[in-house]
């Protein structure tokens, strides 16, 4: 017989649905239970594709002896931390101030009015490598709440006051900002911890850590911020973290060189790392992040996107009680599905081969050597390569296909659809791939629609089979808004920056901190021992930094001050954190230098900034800045009898005393082109440029004002935009080249 959480629409619950325990869900029933009958509570949080959860709901969820223990002397609880990731943050909070450590599952007994008193994280069913059964543990946590329920309290109240102190920071912000230094010191810890050969930061195991990876691409001017980025993307994508037969990037790596995964996959890590690698491209240019890029999002389209448009939130590690077991192969599987000479070239190159990489005498595919080094091994260039891997690539992914697939938790989250909403639409324009922004809009649609509670009208957290539950968190809002702007910017439809204004004034309303600044992680909610306002970046970027880094956003499209005063409260509130501890803190720190480049004076949203504003840059952000400042562009849309293609006119303003570089340019230079956001361009026509000679040989330029024509496609009937890339150069400095999305009216 099926217990309470057969009534709820979460996948971690429901997979607990058939156990013998009585669980309840989170919820005042079981505070008033636990009340009434002066039992303490068993909290079990967990995630649908985390491995070890499956395995405690296997020995001892499942178990009836163990089962009959908790439902004698626990009102029991379970909750799906994805679903409800306000409750873990504090819960996790308080395991990690008992034991020292964390993890899932996140095992917490608590007093009825919900303060632990002791936690730990996966328990065996029976006493085993010296650590006790959980049949043990529950005695002795029974007797104790029995005879000894003074020090139980006491100890409750204890880590109580603790948590206090931990997750909710002090009112009444946090001093001045920090000065420039905190970038540069920022770089310098992340250099401490760098592994130079296989990338990354820190001893295994290993996480893509996107915050980090984010704030160096920001940086990539400097040489050591550059080397870091690209080492850690390289080997990332070449290790099995990378699923080099499907796209798509699993959790995180057990071993220092990303060869063996933990393999679930997440919404998160993929929106996250397919944004990193689309804007990276340009960095190293034969490392091949494009088509990571392409791999990831064409993965996320394919197996994790609902009927509706929106995203699904992960597929699971294991299959049949075995994890990896889908990713996997033994060398018997290999012959059988790459036979011959083209099947021996695919093992070779993708470490198939030699000692097996994985438990059980099983092989992980990865790419020991990159792609161009081995072509060159074999006397072939590296399309020739890919050409030769590509069908044998397909004939071992058809044999996984019919392998017994992993769970898919098709549970619909705000926060992490916000972040790939973002990560397709800004690699919509990057790679000039309509489908990737058209998929963007379709899922933002669905969101903004379908996760309303139809009564107050505010944003919920979590969807799933027609229902939306639980109002929206901090990520919810911060991630949310972040993907509108990306939106914005892919697109040029204003309506997206309407809805990231409106999002930012329910976020303001339900979450702000008016004393203190910054924004709560979730509503008031009396039940909660503390309203946590989270600033460490995680998995995930701070909720907290990304709302700073909107509100400067949003501040510079508007042009309405209410913005940057947000974006320095939010600040403020965090500035001692940040200064004392820069890594935990890499979003806010971000969001600080972006402030910095920032005009004081409000503009509007197609304001030019002035000169005043950008003379003296702080960091490449300032120099993009200026280099924005440099050329002033309009561009509109003609008419035509053709309704495929249509007619445009870019018309560029040069500043007096800079100069671009005309199409075609000087060797080595980058010339001004126009490319399309959604559909093609064709048939460009650049003017001839005039000579200019700084002393090195005269090259053609662009001075005062400039037009450029050609033909667009109109694709999907959206607006259409075109990619404006240049160089601005003065008669001393050239600055960083630019790419600017411009709606054609």
């Amino acid at each position: 017989m099926a217990n309470r959480l057969a009534r709820e629409s979460s996948p971690y619950l429901l997979l607990h649905k058939d156990n013998p325990v009585d669980w309840h869900a989170w919820g005042e029933e079981a505070f008033t239970l636990a009340r009434q009958e002066d039992k303490p509570i068993f909290l079990s949080v967990g995630y649908s594709t985390c491995y070890w959860c499956h395995v405690m709901e296997r020995e001892s969820f499942s178990d009836p002896e163990i089962a009959r223990q908790l439902n004698e002397g626990f009102v029991c609880i379970k909750v799906d931390r994805e679903e409800r990731p306000e409750i873990d943050e504090i819960y996790m909070g308080a395991t990690q101030l008992i034991t020292r450590s964390g993890g899932w599952p996140n095992s917490v007994f608590l007093t009825p009015d919900l303060k632990p008193f002791f936690a730990g994280t996966y328990f065996p069913p029976e006493d085993a490598r010296g650590r006790p059964g959980f049949p043990r543990v529950l005695q002795s946590l029974r007797q104790a709440w029995l005879f000894r329920r003074t020090e139980l309290l006491r100890q409750a109240e204890m880590v109580a006051q603790a948590m206090e102190q931990h997750l909710a920071p002090p009112r009444g912000g946090g001093g001045a900002l920090p000065g420039t230094e905190l970038a540069e010191s920022t770089q310098a810890a992340l250099a401490a911890r760098f592994d130079p050969q296989w990338g990354g930061f820190g001893h295994a195991p290993k996480f893509p850590s996107p915050a980090n990876l984010f704030f160096l691409l920001e940086r990539a001017s400097s040489d050591e911020a550059r080397e870091m980025l690209v080492v850690t993307l390289d080997a990332m994508a070449r290790g099995g973290l990378m699923d080099q037969l499907g796209g798509g990037f699993h959790r995180y790596s057990t071993d220092a060189a990303w060869l063996v995964p933990h393999f679930e996959k997440m919404l998160y890590d993929n929106a996250a790392l397919a944004r990193l690698y689309a804007e990276a491209a340009p960095l190293a240019k034969d490392a091949g992040f494009e088509r990571v890029a392409r791999l990831t999002l064409d993965f996320v389209l394919r197996e994790l996107t609902g009927d509706e448009g929106g995203f699904l939130s992960a597929i699971d590690a294991e299959t049949d009680g075995h994890e990896g077991a889908y990713y996997t192969w033994t060398a018997s599987e290999l012959e059988a599905a790459l036979p011959g000479k083209e099947g021996g070239l695919f093992r070779g190159v993708h470490g198939l081969e030699g000692e097996p990489t994985f438990e059980h005498d099983r092989y992980v595919v990865y790419v020991p050597t990159s792609y161009p080094e081995q072509a060159r091994a074999l006397g072939l260039s590296e399309a020739e390569l890919l050409q030769r891997l590509e069908p044998q690539r397909r004939a071992l992914l058809a044999a996984r296909n019919r392998r017994e697939r992993p769970l898919v938790d098709d549970k619909v989250l705000a926060d992490w659809n916000g972040l790939m909403i973002g990560a397709l639409a800004r690699a919509g324009a990057l790679l000039r791939e309509p489908r990737y922004t058209a998929a963007a809009e379709r899922a933002a649609r669905f969101v903004l629609e379908q996760l309303r509670d139809p009564a107050s009208g505010t944003l919920f957290h979590v969807w799933r089979e027609g229902q939306g539950r639980v109002a929206a968190l901090l990520d919810d809002y911060a991630f949310l808004v972040e993907g509108m702007l990306e939106l914005h910017a892919a697109t040029g439809e204003v309506l997206w920056l309407r809805d990231a204004v409106r999002l930012c004034e329910e976020q303001e309303q339900r979450l702000g901190d008016p004393v203190g600044g910054g924004y709560f992680a979730a509503g008031a909610d009396p039940r909660l021992l503390v309203r946590a306002k989270p600033a460490f970046d995680g998995a995930v970027a701070s909720g907290n930094g990304t709302s700073a880094r909107n509100a400067v956003e949003l501040a510079k499209r508007t042009g309405e001050r209410v913005h940057r005063q947000r974006a320095e409260a939010t600040l403020g509130a965090f500035a001692s954190g940040m200064a004392e501890a820069p890594l935990a803190h890499v979003t806010l720190v971000r969001a600080l230098e972006r402030l910095r480049v920032l005009p004081e004076a409000a503009t509007t949203a197609a304001a030019v900034p002035t000169t005043k504003a950008v003379a003296a840059p702080s960091g490449p952000e300032a120099l993009e800045e200026e280099a924005y400042a440099a050329v002033e562009i309009e561009a509109r849309l003609g008419t035509s009898e053709d309704e495929q293609w249509k007619p445009f006119r870019v018309e560029l303003g040069v500043r007096k005393g800079w100069h671009v570089n005309a199409n075609p340019a000087g060797p080595d230079l980058v010339p001004v082109s126009v490319a399309g956001v959604v559909g093609r361009v064709r048939d460009v026509r650049y003017p001839s440029g005039v000579a200019w000679d700084g002393g090195a040989g005269a090259v053609p330029v662009y001075t005062g004002r400039v037009v450029i024509e050609g033909e667009i496609e109109r694709c999907g009937g959206g607006a259409a935009g075109v990619e404006v890339r240049y160089q601005a150069c003065d008669d001393t400095r050239c600055l960083p080249p630019v790419a600017r999305i411009v709606r054609l009216r």
